[in-house]
């Protein structure tokens, strides 16, 4: 593990654009346009990426949370976010074994293992690569999900949700295991945030919310192979921005579908599961997910290999699968290919090649549904630290 680590830094520091961190250079530079107001979603950040200027994409609430951090020299707090990614990375583990039934105090070795193998998968590489939020936000919602105390949920979604909207769709998870308090709390609190920054940031919370919210183009280039949603992978393929036009609908519906029996194919206590079938439908929804929004594979493969559903057929083939497919990066290698960013027409076996990880998990909620069902009448092993129930009924 101390090796990975080192090792991570290493490339991060001592190999030519190991690490560039424009995304921590947006969070950052957004936090200091508080200082000026009315700037803040004029803010861009151009010094590595000329050929598209990065501008602060996130909710206003993310530029208060990050605003302390702007006044510390920029080099200190890129080495102590890639710090925190890494206690965050073996804290998601860690949390993804309790839901899954491994007892408290066991099994450090092999979640050391996990964190220390997931470090070079692609989502990991790009989240160092960029200084991305995600593994810090996935932490959040998996304890959310952990605990049994309703507001602690609630508070951990909603915060998360008010930094940046992504992590809102966990909250369809509480709807279905019926924790309505949990649910309710989290919009509660989001709106908390929304109103904390309209009293910090003024005018600009409207502006977002008003006119910026649901303005993709803003966030970047559709169909870049980095791009892994049903929106992205078709605009590839008809060599133009799809929209949420008919096809993206249609793959859209059908997801959900697949998502729904999926979710009615595990067993009431696989509480990693069932939040996984949430988090995988959110990133084929979304217009935009990036490749480093994709670390809820590692949950996936420990979920697959070591979870409740680790005897079923081909549990084995989707765990390694996804490892195997990660490591390798094929969006990451498409991106070499493609014109440049902004050009969404290509040769077409690019354009079909560019729908590797969105196939990949249409297969997996297939898997989901399929041998879950097979498996119904099973005694999958009930987590230990608590009845499948308890956190609906404290609520």
């Amino acid at each position: 593990m101390v090796a990975t680590v080192g090792a991570r830094l290493a490339w991060s520091y001592l190999v030519p654009n190991g690490a560039n961190f424009v995304d921590l250079h947006v969070y950052l530079g957004g936090a200091a346009a508080l200082d000026h107001p009315g700037t803040l979603y004029s803010y861009v950040y151009a010094d590595q990426t000329p050929d598209f200027p990065l501008p602060f994409t996130y909710p206003p609430f993310a530029a208060v949370v990050f605003y302390p951090l702007h006044l510390l020299p920029f080099g200190l707090v890129a080495f102590l976010w890639q710090i925190a990614t890494m206690a965050a990375l073996y804290g998601s583990v860690r949390i993804s074994q309790r839901l899954i039934g491994v007892p408290r105090g066991a099994g450090r070795r092999v979640a050391m293992l996990w964190t220390a193998t997931a470090i070079w998968i692609e989502p990991l590489r790009s989240t160092f690569d960029y200084g991305q939020i995600n593994v810090l936000l996935m932490l959040g919602v998996l304890w959310a999900v952990y605990t049994t105390r309703w507001w602690l949920s609630g508070l951990l979604v909603g915060v998360a949700a008010g930094i940046k909207l992504t992590p809102a769709i966990s909250g369809v998870y509480f709807l279905g295991v019926r924790r309505w308090a949990a649910a309710a709390f989290s919009v509660v609190v989001f709106l908390a945030t929304v109103g904390v920054s309209a009293l910090v940031v003024g005018d600009q919370t409207r502006y977002y919310f008003t006119d910026l919210l649901g303005d993709a183009h803003r966030v970047g280039p559709i169909a870049t192979s980095f791009n892994q949603t049903w929106r992205g992978g078709i605009s590839r393929i008809l060599g133009h921005d799809a929209g949420f036009g008919p096809l993206v609908l249609a793959a859209i519906a059908v997801t959900a579908l697949l998502a729904v029996l999926a979710w009615r194919a595990l067993d009431g206590s696989d509480q990693l599961g069932k939040l996984l079938v949430v988090e995988l439908f959110g990133l084929l929804l979304s217009p935009i997910s990036w490749t480093h929004h994709w670390v809820w594979l590692v949950p996936l493969m420990i979920w697959a290999i070591h979870g409740p559903p680790r005897e079923r057929p081909g549990a084995r083939i989707v765990g390694w699968g996804w490892l195997a497919l990660t490591i390798i990066g094929p969006p990451w290698l498409l991106s070499f290919a493609q014109p440049t960013i902004w050009q969404i027409s290509r040769p077409w076996y690019l354009a079909w090649a560019g729908l590797v990880y969105i196939v990949a998990t249409v297969a997996t909620l297939i898997w989901m549904a399929a041998t879950g069902r097979r498996e119904a009448g099973s005694n999958w092993p009930v987590p230990s630290h608590r009845p499948p129930v308890r956190a609906a009924s404290e609520d």
